[in-house]
């Protein structure tokens, strides 16, 4: 249950998104019938007539409920002390917005509301919502910051989980959590991690939990000690604090674990892959196959002159192809522009990309770092062997090498490698970590929608094709 803080913090929020939505469509009618109503191709023809504003403000008593409503599904109340500005979340929520509007407007069989002003209204409410919740936010953190809204915690549990949340509290004060101290059977009263002392021991659980008001009990029991797990979550769930459970055997399971209900036993899958859904594996597939061959065409002119221009300035092949690893640890041959001299036998299957490369030519330098010399993997898309966005795959002596170093690794495998990916779009390119790297495919791999396949499409166009890592 939200404390009473968080419940003031929403309902703000709420207030000033139904007002926020009233003054963006008054504005945005302002804008379309005052400030470019002899625009370009905005302009309203002679003659023309168009609804006063009382046409359009007795759409608004439609409008702001279903709009709140969205919002509210789509997360935009739900508390946010450990959760970064989603501006994704925003645009999301306005969209499904603007296509609850066009559909009413279909139900009262409206044809006489603006489209520029509805494409005016969707604009002009994201950027009001964008700058009021970055307004909002900044003063929120600034706020916990100096020690106020701050929300009251204790851990119960002293091990690897209760120091990583720790570390994340310590790490971001803006979240405005303050622990109180540590409750443990394991180390004594006094020792300190980080400034956070053992205050007790499980023994005394009870009496400390009534004799102080924390507004969140954070279990973190060491694995050797979850024997004590039900009595602990009996006693944390009696003093009516909202109580949480930090698995320490959190290597293991997903982040957002799913769970089934085995007729009445709770069973959580180590692993959730949406696509292995025989659904979403066919619409990603003919998605691949539609973009794949659209791309080809777009980029065939682009094609053709990376073409001429590396067999004008260097010897040797034009394409050519690599031994990789794709989907259920099977090999292919995948395809790249030339952007290095020709290596020696089995060189460039062990050699792993710099920036000091001295094989790279001027050409391949330019084209590796734009990404350009992925594009003839547009061949491999269509035939199955990649997909447009997926973990990037590896060559077969990585792979064998990563696996006994990387925990994990090999999990990579069971989606089609794509030639971009949530790891890419962050950076996570060429020579960086590559743990990190599967940090973030195993995070696309257990939360993939067609909407963050859309989400990393559009940060590969806008962010993704220029990156200093890429060598």
């Amino acid at each position: 249950m939200l404390n009473t803080s968080q419940k003031k913090l929403s309902t703000i929020s709420f207030l000033a998104d139904g007002l926020t939505l009233v003054l963006a469509y008054v504005l945005s009618y302002y804008l379309r019938f005052k400030v470019f109503r002899d625009v370009g191709f905005m302009a309203l023809q002679e003659g023309v007539r168009f609804y006063g504003i009382e046409g359009y403000l007795k759409y608004l008593i439609f409008v702001v409920p279903g709009y709140l409503v969205i919002y509210s599904y789509c997360g935009l109340y739900a508390a946010k002390r450990n959760r970064k500005l989603e501006y994704w979340n925003l645009f999301e929520a306005n969209f499904l917005g603007m296509l609850f509007f066009s559909f009413l407007l279909l139900v009262f069989n409206e044809g006489d509301i603006s489209r520029a002003f509805l494409a005016l209204f969707f604009i002009t409410v994201l950027v009001f919502e964008v700058c009021f919740r970055f307004v909002f936010y900044a003063i929120l953190k600034k706020l916990r910051q100096n020690g106020k809204n701050l929300r009251h915690i204790v851990i119960v549990g002293y091990s690897a989980a209760a120091r990583g949340y720790i570390d994340r509290i310590k790490a971001n004060p803006q979240w405005g959590y303050y622990i109180h101290g540590i409750i443990s059977d394991t180390k004594e009263v006094g020792f300190a991690y980080r400034g956070i002392s053992v205050i007790g021991t499980i023994s005394n659980l009870e009496s400390i939990l009534e004799n102080n008001s924390y507004e969140e009990i954070i279990i973190a029991l060491p694995i050797n000690d979850y024997y004590k797990l039900r009595r602990v979550a009996g006693i944390c769930e009696k003093s009516g604090s909202h109580t949480k459970f930090v698995p320490d055997y959190n290597h293991i399971i997903p982040t957002v674990p799913v769970m089934e209900d085995f007729f009445g036993l709770p069973v959580i899958n180590i692993r959730n892959v949406p696509l292995s859904n025989w659904g979403n594996r066919v619409l990603k597939r003919i998605l691949d196959i539609i973009f794949g061959v659209f791309g080809l065409i777009i980029f065939a002119i682009p094609m053709g002159i990376i073409a001429l221009l590396i067999r004008i300035t260097t010897k040797g092949k034009v394409i050519y192809s690599q031994e990789r690893v794709g989907l259920h640890n099977k090999t292919f041959r995948m395809y790249k522009f030339c952007s290095m001299k020709e290596a020696k036998d089995g060189e460039d299957e062990i050699e792993w990309s710099s920036e000091d490369n001295a094989r790279v030519t001027k050409i391949g330098k330019l084209i590796r770092k734009t990404s350009l010399d992925e594009l003839p993997q547009l061949w491999n898309v269509i035939r199955g062997d990649m997909s447009l966005i997926g973990p990037r795959p590896e060559r077969p002596y990585f792979v064998e090498k990563f696996k006994e170093e990387i925990p994990r690794y090999m999990i990579k495998h069971q989606v089609r490698p794509g030639i971009t990916g949530w790891a890419q779009v962050h950076g996570l390119r060429g020579d960086t970590s590559v743990s990190r790297r599967i940090d973030y495919d195993l995070y696309y791999i257990e939360n993939w929608t067609l909407f963050l396949d859309i989400r990393i499409a559009f940060w590969t166009v806008f962010t993704g094709f220029i990156n200093k890592n890429a060598y």
